[in-house]
């Protein structure tokens, strides 16, 4: 064990943060936090590096260990240039080297029991030197740099002049060249794109020391994590795996306490009435046998009903009308700013139904390509066409589509003015704005919030063409399941362009990745486009290499190449394909439509039965013998189905997650 917490507790404006945290964490593991927006993972991150101080409770971290942290906005400062910032975190090992040189310019003098010393010296000093890797210092700072997303002509940068998200990949590439026993990460792949995400995992999994990491993107955490921390409610419980192994102990571990209190209601009824029977024969035999089993019920654990998971988002898309098949059309298009070309020549098509993930580097024009297509820029050269009874519903990760200085409510009332305010606040409460928090400021808001306005926008569009850019960006991990599980049940078409890969092998059904100035084209999730790549690029490549001078490039799809060239398959001979997809597509909304019934329905009895209970309650109810008999009857029924319809829930929600 390397690092240990115990019965921490943490409370803000006498809010507890943190409730009586306990768990530990073994040396050379990596463990991952998870929890909503406001669970405490970065409050409990700053409490283990000691930039927070516990109310109660204790943090121990075995001696000598050292411990490195990057906070989400960490920050650095200074003219000093890219390379030569990460290069001060290696100054002990350059004096090292200039101790080195100066015994070696020694040694040229030196005789006698002076140059035994200065050799044992050199000796011990060479060996510490190869120790510390001293010979690829060099090396070492440029594969960081560049698999974190830096080019060799950036290196020379002053960081004074660097965006927020490049100062924190400048950050991180300190922290991992200074080797802390402890790396604690706080969201680190917030400013990376999808390359230099993968190279941060091969990284994190062969490092040697122990890493802790908040983040939200489920993928990595997949790929990293081998013990997860989950705090939910101010207390934390553990459990072993990545967070695919979590996300399922986690829905039986809730299928069993939801299972155990349903029993004991039921055990205790039933105690109830026999009680209440053997007091109604009114012997003193039967009323010392009641006596008796009040007195065993009395002694009973109540177990608490299982809280309902009143943080989540609840909401569907429905567009208004069917659009034609023909969705999108791009031709020829090109842009470039200040002669950087983006993209040159591309074009591609999108039908009704298909679900399409833009991915690409950072840089490369994804969300520039988005707002082409938005009429929000104009192309260079080619055509954008949209089909017939198209209505476009957009999603732009700058939010630049709401006023800053409207109230929550506001942004919803001036767009939609038909709507009366229990309808707005029916909605907002939705997307879990309640109470004062519809009258806070959008500019206020944090980017999380910002982004559940704009979503609860985008919702009440009713539009059959919805165009996202980084729509998962600030959500925490369940409300990014909630709005998967909403764009899997919608009937329109959808564009997004995304660097979270769960996200994506979640619901894209196609990706274009935006590459080499072109588009190439993958007829699957995130996981095809991995195990497709390599052979689609070679295949463009010698494409492209084949055409003559003089004559336009390929538009980069995969229908360009000839499958005997190792490509993916065709567009034109792909339609089987494709009606395979929209067969799955129909399979997985069945079921998603099967699974919402069945807790629709959990949640009309559920009701019902507290109805129940408030009605047994009332001195007219009560009184009156057939009622009471009457209730009681239907309260029974209730907990029969029920039993039935959780037992179901759990089988849907089994084959929905696999």
């Amino acid at each position: 064990m390397i690092l240990s917490a115990s019965h921490i507790t943490k409370t803000f404006n006498g809010n507890a943060v943190l409730s009586d945290v306990s768990f530990h964490v073994e040396e050379h593991e990596k463990a991952a936090i998870v929890g909503i927006n406001g669970a405490g993972k970065s409050t409990l991150l700053k409490i283990i590096i000691g930039e927070l101080t516990p109310d109660e409770g204790l943090i121990t971290i075995t001696r000598g260990k050292t411990i490195g942290y990057l906070a989400q906005h960490q920050e650095v400062q200074g003219r000093t240039t890219i390379y030569d910032t990460l290069m001060e975190v290696k100054l002990p090992i350059l004096e090292l080297e200039q101790r080195i040189r100066s015994l070696e310019r020694q040694m040229k003098t030196a005789g006698g029991e002076e140059l035994d010393a200065i050799m044992e010296s050199y000796t011990r000093l060479s060996h510490e030197f190869e120790l510390e890797n001293g010979y690829a210092w060099k090396s070492e700072i440029t594969g960081v740099l560049k698999g974190l997303g830096f080019a060799e002509d950036e290196f020379s940068k002053p960081v004074c002049e660097l965006s927020g998200g490049q100062k924190t990949r400048v950050s991180l590439g300190k922290l991992l060249l200074s080797h802390p026993d402890i790396i604690l990460l706080d969201e680190p792949t917030n400013h990376l794109d999808m390359n230099s995400i993968a190279w941060l995992e091969t990284y994190l999994l062969n490092y040697s020391g122990t890493v802790i990491i908040v983040a939200h993107d489920r993928y990595f955490l997949d790929r990293i994590a081998g013990r997860v921390i989950e705090l939910e409610g101010g207390r934390a419980s553990t459990y072993m795996g990545n967070y695919s192994d979590y996300s399922a102990k986690k829905a039986i571990v809730r299928a069993g306490m939801i299972r155990a209190w349903l029993n004991q209601q039921q055990e205790i009824r039933h105690q109830e009435q026999v009680i209440e029977k053997l007091r109604s024969f009114n012997r003193e035999k039967s009323i010392k046998r009641a006596e008796s089993r009040a007195k065993m019920l009395a002694k009973i654990q109540i177990i608490d009903k299982p809280s309902e998971v009143d943080d989540e988002m609840k909401f569907s898309f429905e567009p208004a009308i069917t659009s034609g098949n023909d969705v999108l059309t791009v031709t020829d298009l090109s842009k470039q700013f200040d002669g950087d070309v983006l993209f040159s020549g591309i074009g591609f098509e999108i039908k009704r139904g298909e679900r399409v993930a833009i991915i690409g580097d950072n840089g490369t024009g994804k969300t520039t390509l988005l707002k082409i297509i938005n009429g929000l820029l104009p192309p260079d050269a080619g055509e954008v066409r949209i089909g017939a009874k198209v209505n476009i519903g957009y999603y732009d990760q700058e939010q630049q589509n709401l006023e800053m200085d409207n109230t929550v409510f506001e942004e919803i009332s001036d767009e939609y003015p038909e709507m009366n305010n229990t309808q707005i606040r029916s909605v907002l409460a939705a997307f879990l704005f309640t109470g004062e928090d519809v009258f806070k400021r959008i500019r206020d808001l944090s980017g999380g919030e910002r982004g559940r306005v704009a979503l609860a926008k985008l919702m009440l569009s009713e539009a059959n063409f919805l165009i996202l850019d980084e729509p998962t960006n600030h959500l925490d991990i369940t409300s990014r399941e909630v709005l998967e599980n909403a764009l899997n049940g919608y009937a329109g078409t959808v564009l997004c362009v995304s660097h979270d890969r769960y996200f994506i092998n979640r619901t894209a059904t196609r990706i274009l990745d935006l590459t080499m100035g072109t588009v190439l084209n993958y007829i699957g999730n995130y996981d095809y486009y991995l195990e497709k790549k390599d052979v689609t690029e070679k295949a463009y490549l010698e494409s492209s290499a084949r055409i003559p001078a003089g004559q336009p490039e390929s538009s980069g799809e995969i229908g360009a190449f000839s499958p005997s060239a190792g490509a993916a398959v065709r567009e034109d001979s792909g339609k089987l394909s494709w009606q395979q997809q929209k067969e799955i597509q129909a399979k997985q909304r069945k079921l998603q439509n099967d699974l919402k019934k069945t807790e629709d329905e959990i949640h009309r009895l559920e009701t019902r039965d507290q109805e129940i209970d408030e009605l047994l309650a009332l001195e007219e109810n009560y009184s009156d013998v057939d009622k009471l008999v009457k209730l009681n009857d239907e309260k029974q029924g209730i907990a029969s189905r029920l039993e039935t319809l959780y037992e179901q829930w759990e089988q849907l929600a089994e084959l929905n997650e696999s």
